[in-house]
């Protein structure tokens, strides 16, 4: 149990973190700091959040746990405000999608405090954005990524395994250059995609047309991409070696996939489709399906 959770991002993944823990009943308080005060009352009147705080730092004065969710190019910022309070013993986390900038701009700023900051990714999410969609089931049966550091305090690291694994995470853990690689592979690139489709549909002529027509599978391919334009911005720009590295991966192999259909080679094609498809088949959102722990460097 936990007396008081200093909630600095009152948005989606933050608010449903707040939810989730009160429903578990594993916090007595929660308060809360959003830049737009519009957004910390909606929290309020919600119930998200108990009390409303003025800055970053009073939400984490008094706070035996906080949560900073915000876009990961407001991290620094944020380490910045508040890390006069970056007491030992306090669990101070993140839910960035992306790890390597975040962990060096606490390294940057927290230093000597560092060992109270537990990097972490909750593999949850949705489409939309906001207070208004904040969930406590968002983080029932899914993946919570720690990346802690060498100076971590092992203590901490421990309650946050604690606290994900009690809101409903099965929780694993990977250094931030393989969780980087990693999501830049199975999430980051597939919103890429998604984007650049959608943008592809609307410069054409008929696309507006096209669009019309649309049935199911362009519903499940096109989903991410009404994704929040700030954070995916912010994501793909800190992440963009390693998302590029997979972009050019996905390039290669639909130049592969064009090659076969410009020279009418339908049996190599359907054998490439085949091996495709078999490869979707296995795959499956499986809460309890291991991922390599990986090494300093991996990708």
């Amino acid at each position: 149990m936990f007396n008081q959770l200093g909630l600095i991002g009152c948005g989606l993944m933050g608010g449903s973190f707040a939810l989730a823990l009160k429903k578990a009943g594993l916090v007595k308080r929660v308060i809360g700091y959003s830049k737009s005060p519009s957004t910390v009352e909606k929290a309020r009147r919600m119930g998200v959040i108990d009390v409303a705080a003025e800055s970053a730092l009073l939400a984490v004065s008094g706070s035996d746990i906080v949560l900073i969710a915000v876009p990961v190019a407001a991290s620094e910022g944020t380490f910045k405000a508040i890390r006069h309070l970056v007491d030992p013993g306090v669990l101070f986390m993140d839910v960035g999608s992306t790890k390597r900038d975040v962990v060096d701009a606490a390294r940057r700023v927290l230093k000597e405090r560092l060992p109270s900051f537990v990097p972490a990714h909750p593999i949850a999410g949705r489409e939309v954005a906001g207070i208004e969609h904040a969930d406590a089931a968002l983080y029932q049966g899914r993946k919570l990524i720690l990346t802690p550091l060498e100076q971590t305090d092992p203590v901490l690291v421990q309650k946050a395994t604690d606290v994900w694994s009690a809101v409903g995470c099965q929780v694993l853990k990977m250094t931030p250059e393989h969780h980087d690689a990693a999501f830049a592979a199975v999430s980051h690139l597939p919103h890429l995609l998604a984007f650049a489709y959608m943008m592809a549909m609307g410069q054409q002529p008929g696309g507006q047309e096209y669009l019309s027509l649309a049935g199911p599978g362009f519903r499940d391919f096109s989903r991410i991409a009404a994704s929040d334009p700030t954070i995916w911005r912010d994501i793909l720009l800190s992440n963009r070696e390693e998302v590029l590295k997979q972009s050019e991966a996905f390039r290669q192999a639909l130049d592969t996939l064009e090659a076969q259909m410009r020279a009418w080679e339908g049996p190599e094609l359907q054998r490439m489709i085949q091996t495709a498809s078999d490869a979707r088949s296995k795959w499956q959102l499986n809460p309890g399906q291991p991922i390599p722990a990986g090494k300093p460097g991996a990708r």
